[in-house]
């Protein structure tokens, strides 16, 4: 089962390198420049997933964000990450901090879609 990952990054370079690493890895990348973009172009349906979402945006935080996810019934987990010293209470051990790892995004990547790999 092919597992579909939206990074939502304002930065290109960021959105280009994560969305190429993440490609080489096996996932399915849908790739969006704003919080506004995520939200209009997200499918409805329940798919395979994730989200990757940068914490500090322009014009939005991920809490408002996390809580629009919830209130139009998303029910893919979300990873932070952040190159702000900000935290989320609670999922501190969760937020990747920028520049992140290939290790550390994979990994966090494959323990928000409970361990499933790719190519199972």
């Amino acid at each position: 089962m092919t597992m579909v990952v939206h990074v939502v990054d304002d930065e290109p370079s960021v959105r280009k390198a994560i969305s190429r690493l993440l490609r080489v890895a096996g996932y399915d990348v849908v790739a969006y420049q704003s919080v506004e973009q995520l939200l209009d172009q997200l499918p409805e349906k329940r798919e395979s997933g994730c989200i990757l979402l940068d914490l500090v945006m322009p014009g939005v935080s991920g809490y408002a964000v996390l809580e629009r996810l919830k209130e139009i019934g998303s029910t893919l987990p979300v990873v932070f990450m952040t190159g702000s010293v900000e935290t989320i209470p609670g999922r501190a051990d969760g937020l990747l901090k920028k520049p992140v790892s290939k290790d550390r995004l994979l990994g966090a990547i494959e323990r928000a879609l409970g361990s499933v790999r790719p190519d199972e």
